[in-house]
C-alpha cells in the first residue's frame, strides 16, 4: 500500500493513551515519515512531534493525513468525517484504518475525487483469500501472542525481526493489524476477514519458503478476551508457528474494553495458546516473553521481567527498553542444523 508521505498524523479528540496506538506507531517505527500532529484542544495526548493545524500540515509538505487512532467498532463519528473533509479541501490524501471506510462515505468519496486525492482504507483485506487447511508447509514462523489487546505484540514482534537479522538471519515482518500494516506497507487486516477465511489469511501471509528464512507473524488480540478472541484463535491455527512469544502489560488490571474480567495469569494464558496452536503445529514451543513496562521505573521493570520469566522458565524482557538479544538466543538454539558444505576435491 503506497501512501504518500510526508504524515500529518491524527490525535482528534482522542483522551485514551492506547486509543492513538496507530499514530503512536508511525511515529516510532517511521519517524522520518511524520512532519507533525494534529489534534483538538480537549485532547490531552502528544507524540512528541509538532503541532498542527491541517492547513498548516498541507503547507508545512504533508501529503497525507494519517487517521491514526483507534476506537470499539472502528466508527467514524461525524468529528471524524468532519476533519477528513477538512485535509481533503486542504490538499491532503486521507489514510484509515478504522473498520467504517473512507470510501464508504460518499462526500468524502466526491470529495477527493474532485479534487485528484486518495482515501486509502488500510482494513480492507485482500480479494479471494483461501480457506486454511493446516496442511504442513516449509518455513520458519514465530508469532506473538497476548494476555489481551493492546499489549505490545507489534512491538514485540519488529524487535524480533531486527534482533533475528542482525544476528544475520532472513527475517520478514508479517502485519497482521492496521498499526503494522502502515508501517509496513503491506500484510492482512485480520480483524476485517470473515471467520472462515482467517486461518487462510495467515497461510497466504506466510507461503511456504526454503530460504531458512523467518516469518514473523504479528498477533492480535488474545484467547481471553470474549470480543477477539475467535480471531486470536484462526491466526494461532493458520500461522502453523515454531514458537510463540507471550506479551503482557503488567500493569493492566482488567481486560480492555471489559475491565470487570481479570486478566489471565502468564501461566495460563501460555499453556492455552501452546495447546490451541498445536492443531496445526504439534511440535510449537515457547521462546520467550515480552513486556510492556512503559508504566514503571527501569528497577522495577527489571524486577517485573525477571519475576514473569522465573514463573514461567522462559527468557523475559522489555523489548522497547532492554532488546531481545536472550528469546533470539532461545530461537535460534533449537534451529535445526545446517548441512556442513561439501568439501572441495
Amino acid at each position: 500500500m503506497n501512501i504518500p508521505s510526508p504524515f500529518l498524523l491524527y490525535l482528534g479528540h482522542t483522551t485514551d493513551p492506547v486509543g492513538i496506538k496507530t499514530s503512536r506507531g508511525l511515529a516510532e517505527f517511521r519517524r522520518a515519515d511524520c512532519l507533525g500532529e494534529f489534534r483538538h484542544d480537549d485532547c490531552p495526548l502528544t507524540l512528541g512531534l509538532p503541532r498542527m493545524t491541517i492547513p498548516e500540515g498541507a503547507a508545512a509538505g504533508a501529503r497525507t493525513l494519517v487517521l491514526g487512532i483507534a476506537n470499539a467498532g472502528g466508527i467514524m463519528d461525524a468529528a471524524l468525517i468532519a476533519d477528513a473533509r477538512a485535509a481533503l479541501e486542504a490538499g491532503l490524501n486521507v489514510a484509515s484504518g478504522l473498520h467504517h471506510r473512507l470510501n464508504a462515505v460518499p462526500e468524502l468519496v466526491a470529495l477527493a475525487n474532485s479534487k485528484g486525492l486518495a482515501l486509502f482504507d488500510v482494513r480492507d483485506p485482500p480479494a479471494d483469500l483461501p480457506v486454511g487447511t493446516g496442511r504442513p508447509r516449509a518455513g520458519r514462523r514465530v508469532l506473538t501472542v497476548g494476555t489481551d489487546c493492546s499489549v505490545g505484540k507489534m512491538y514485540a514482534s519488529l524487535a524480533l525481526v531486527d534482533g533475528l537479522t542482525s544476528r544475520g538471519e532472513t527475517a520478514d515482518f508479517r502485519a497482521t493489524g492496521q498499526t503494522g500494516i502502515l508501517i509496513a506497507g503491506g500484510g492482512v487486516p485480520l480483524d476485517a476477514v470473515v471467520a472462515d477465511f482467517i486461518s487462510g489469511a495467515i497461510e497466504y501471509l506466510t507461503p511456504a519458503r526454503t530460504d531458512d528464512g523467518w516469518d514473523v507473524v504479528e498477533g492480535q488480540g488474545s484467547l481471553f478476551h470474549p470480543s477477539f478472541a475467535g480471531v486470536s484463535t484462526g491466526l494461532l491455527h493458520g500461522a502453523q508457528a515454531e514458537a510463540l512469544v507471550l506479551c503482557h502489560d503488567p500493569a493492566r488490571e482488567g481486560i480492555r474494553g471489559l475491565p470487570e474480567r481479570p486478566m489471565p495469569g502468564l501461566a495460563e494464558c501460555l499453556a492455552a495458546n501452546l495447546q490451541v496452536a498445536r492443531l496445526t503445529s504439534p511440535g510449537v514451543r515457547a521462546a520467550g516473553v515480552c513486556l510492556n513496562t512503559s508504566s514503571f521505573a527501569q528497577d522495577e521493570a527489571r524486577r517485573l521481567c525477571g519475576e514473569a520469566g522465573h514463573l514461567l522458565g522462559l527468557p523475559c524482557t522489555d523489548p522497547h527498553r532492554f532488546g531481545v538479544e536472550a528469546i533470539i538466543d532461545n530461537l535460534l538454539c533449537h534451529a535445526p542444523s545446517k548441512p556442513a558444505p561439501i568439501a572441495s576435491r
